[in-house]
């Protein structure tokens, strides 16, 4: 199976969206799954005589996929109970997302949104429980995805292929309600026959889901309006019959679907604006019989008995507005606050209706009434205004505080960041770091450290970098204390892969040092539980060498696993720990792999990219390096412009495997030019890889980070890290290959897979004939 066994799982918090899940994925092999290709969100409400017969179909269905189901269920019933008992007997990943009663409000709908928050995989299917979506079509929709290049793939009722297999009654009301969708909306559903399905396939990546406003069960629909550029094919099949049971749908779920219709179509702020118009005709009546009750009856000046009109008012319609008309952006315990808002506000608007009352009525001798009337008809949306921005919308804008992002590098290293670092993604944790190794922040950095241009001052606790060029401009404040805390200037908040590179980085190598490991710059991939390392010089070919390793063990031997790709953990027991950052490729990467997962515009993308990250883009960037300009600052907005082409390897090789750590066995130094093969001794080895370490870096602000922390702690750090590597690498097999035809990958295949006459001989190599054969030693 491509699918291993883990138990999780995920309880949604009190606030919709907010999920923990801090299980490690483990397989029953030993290797772990960074991430899977797919990810299957199946919603659930009382489906718990379907959830073994589902799970053993997906299983049967997609064997050779690595996958995931994220249950999200909304039952009252024993389906979570199924759920648990199932996951112990599976032998893919499940997952389950619990909700409380009170956050069902969004229906169906709803939960497939809390549940694509939660996947991990770049594609995702929406599938329901009851049997009626059979699983044996996954794999169709998966190809029609890779044949197509589409970001959705809906599977069809009523295309080619395909049948709706409902009874008359509820096939006219879902022709009716595809009919009256496509008329609304025919541009964004042209192409589209069955917008009204609820079984899909989709590259999540394409779908923005903060945009998303899910209510009851259409949201297929949602995702077809609010993503106009999303490329969409289609698969036809058979509705198949209810395993066990019973349909959800109802008459309460088609007012919600009318309802979503005229919400899609109009927008939702037209709609809560014509809520608040209706709660408002309703408050005008109430206002104007207190007012003639309080003038008629109880004998008060009519400006006065206004004001007693509009309290009375103010709290029907407050009650209405916050019951009806902004009813998804209260929270109950800023009810009076609210209140509080809303009679002032009406009271301020009193200070302009008032003059204009009295001006109507006293001067153009309008009955007060109806000046009354017009009075606050003029100020409606004023009123509305401020209610939907500053009252009601304080609560629903007041949550959107940045987010600090926290990543646990196994357990050695911890980084909390103010900037999403997606090169530190697979080490992302939802548990919060109180004391972190290394705290990035965003801010303005303190120019006074130095003066005009390019400075670099440190003292003993503090190091500051700026090129003087403001808010606009590269800087850091690096603070040495319990905490190693990063300052940066704001440019770099939009382009985090500089700030991760230039300033990250740099920090973590030293860092784990201090730690006892070293952070090497070298590629890792594990045979068994043997690893070998894989390093060489600054673009050289080191990627494409390791992918077309992993693809081909992949297809020809089932072996092999992956653990990095440019940076290497080792301990000095020769232990190796996965580092697992994006991979930076090129066109010359993609065709020579296999079907790597990227899209049209991925590709085409490659173009501009691989020539502006290339080998010469590099050597012209550290040429700059050496003259005075703001070359850090000329970085970070190219790569804003440009960002460079970095891919998970799940979307490179997939189905590959991964293995978390695994024990050194050898070392490859691949290097272009020249031919044949030269076995290097443990010095030959050492000073090699360490050469490539620093040729991996050295763009500003290395230089001043490298001599800053040098010499923290009044520790030769650089010294601590070369022994560090040295011990590691004692006595293991160590091999420089040359070429010209870049064909390291099909040499180191053939070594390491080319049976030894001993296990416990160290691997020996020589060259025949431009060939490598394995051979034990003597």
């Amino acid at each position: 199976m491509a699918c291993h066994s883990r138990a999780s799982r995920v309880h949604q918090g009190r606030d919709a969206g907010e999920i923990e899940d801090t299980d490690v994925l483990i397989d029953t092999a030993g290797f772990n799954h960074l991430k899977p290709v797919l990810s299957i969100v199946v919603p659930t409400r009382n489906e718990a005589p379907n959830i073994e017969q589902l799970v053993d179909r997906l299983e049967q269905a997609v064997p050779h996929v690595a996958f995931e189901i994220v249950f999200v269920d909304d039952s009252d019933d024993g389906t979570v109970a199924a759920i648990e008992t199932v996951r112990t007997q599976a032998h893919c990943d499940i997952r389950l997302i619990h909700r409380p009663s009170d956050q069902r409000r969004d229906g169906l709908g709803g939960a497939v949104v809390t549940g694509l928050r939660a996947t991990r995989a770049p594609w995702v299917c929406v599938m329901d429980a009851d049997l009626q979506h059979p699983p044996e079509l996954i794999p169709r929709l998966l190809d029609q995805a890779e044949q197509t290049d589409a970001d959705l793939v809906v599977a069809s009722r009523y295309t080619l292929g395909g049948h709706a297999g409902l009874g008359r009654p509820r096939s006219g009301v879902s022709y009716a309600s595809t009919a009256a969708a496509r008329f609304l909306f025919p541009h964004r559903l042209r192409g589209v026959s069955d917008p009204m399905s609820g079984f899909f396939l989709m590259r999540k990546a394409v779908v923005d889901l903060d945009t998303l406003r899910p209510r009851g069960f259409k949201i297929l629909l949602e995702i077809l309006v609010r993503t106009p550029s999303v490329r969409v094919a289609e698969v036809g099949f058979q509705f198949g019959k209810r395993h066990a049971g019973s349909s959800k749908a109802s008459l309460r779920e088609g007012m919600r679907y009318l309802s979503h219709l005229a919400c899609l179509r109009l927008g939702e702020d037209s709609l809560r604006f014509m809520r608040f118009l209706l709660v408002g005709a309703s408050g005008l009546a109430v206002n104007t019989l207190l007012l003639a009750i309080a003038t008629e009856t109880l004998g008060l000046y009519y400006l006065v008995a206004a004001i007693v009109a509009t309290q009375g008012s103010t709290l029907w319609n407050f009650g209405l507005a916050e019951s009806w008309v902004f009813r998804k952006h209260q929270q109950g315990h800023r009810r009076i606050l609210r209140l509080i808002m809303f009679l002032l506000m009406n009271n301020a608007a009193f200070l302009l209706r008032g003059p204009l009352i009295y001006l109507l009525t006293a001067g153009l001798g309008m009955y007060y009434l109806l000046s009354n009337f017009f009075s606050l008809v003029a100020l409606t949306f004023v009123r509305y205004a401020v209610a939907d921005h500053w009252i009601w919308g304080r609560t629903r804008y007041g949550q959107s505080q940045r987010a600090v992002y926290s990543y646990d590098i196994h357990g050695i290293v911890t980084v909390t960041s103010a900037v999403w670092l997606p090169e530190l993604e697979q080490f992302l944790t939802k548990e919060p770091v109180k004391q972190p190794a290394i705290r990035i922040r965003v801010g303005n950095v303190d120019r006074s450290q130095g003066q005009h241009g390019t400075t670099a001052a440190s003292t003993a606790r503090r190091l500051c970098y700026d090129e003087s060029i403001g808010l606009l401009g590269f800087g850091i404040d690096v603070t040495i204390d319990k905490t190693i805390d990063v300052l940066a200037s704001p440019l770099l908040r939009w382009s985090p892969h500089v700030l991760y590179t230039n300033v990250v980085e740099p920090i973590l190598r030293w860092t784990f040092v201090e730690k006892g490991y070293a952070l090497v710059h070298g590629a890792c991939i594990a045979f068994g539980k043997d690893a070998y390392l894989v390093t060489a010089r600054t673009d050289t070919g080191k990627t494409t060498t390791v992918l077309r390793i992993l693809d081909r063990q992949r297809r020809v031997t089932d072996t092999g696993a992956f653990l990095s790709d440019d940076l290497t953990l080792i301990r000095p027991d020769g232990r190796v720990l996965s580092y697992p950052k994006p991979l930076t490729i090129s066109r010359h990467t993609t065709a020579a792999i296999n079907n790597p997962l990227l899209s049209r515009r991925e590709r085409f993308s490659l173009i501009v990219q691989s020539r502006l990250h290339s080998r010469e883009g590099r050597r012209f960037a550290l040429w700059l390096a050496q003259t005075s300009l703001p070359v850090a600052t000329m970085n970070a907005v190219v790569q804003v412009l440009v960002p460079p082409p970095k891919y998970h390897i799940q979307r490179l090789v997939p189905h590959v495997k991964a293995a978390p750590e695994a024990k050194l066995a050898g070392l490859f130094v691949i290097e272009r030019g020249g031919e044949g093969d030269i076995r290097l001794d443990d010095g030959e080895a050492l000073e090699l890889l360490m050469s490539n370490c620093e040729d991996a870096y050295g763009f500003p602000p290395y230089p001043s980070i490298k001599r800053f922390l040098h010499g923290s702690n009044e520790r030769d750090l650089q010294a601590v890290e070369r022994e560090i590597v040295a011990t590691a690498l004692k006595g293991h097999s160590a091999l420089l290959l040359r070429s010209t035809k870049m064909d390291w990958a099909q040499r180191i295949a053939a070594i390491v897979n080319a049976p030894a006459e001993s296990e416990e001989q160290p691997l020996l190599v020589r060259s025949v004939g431009g060939m490598t054969t394995g051979l034990s030693a003597p």
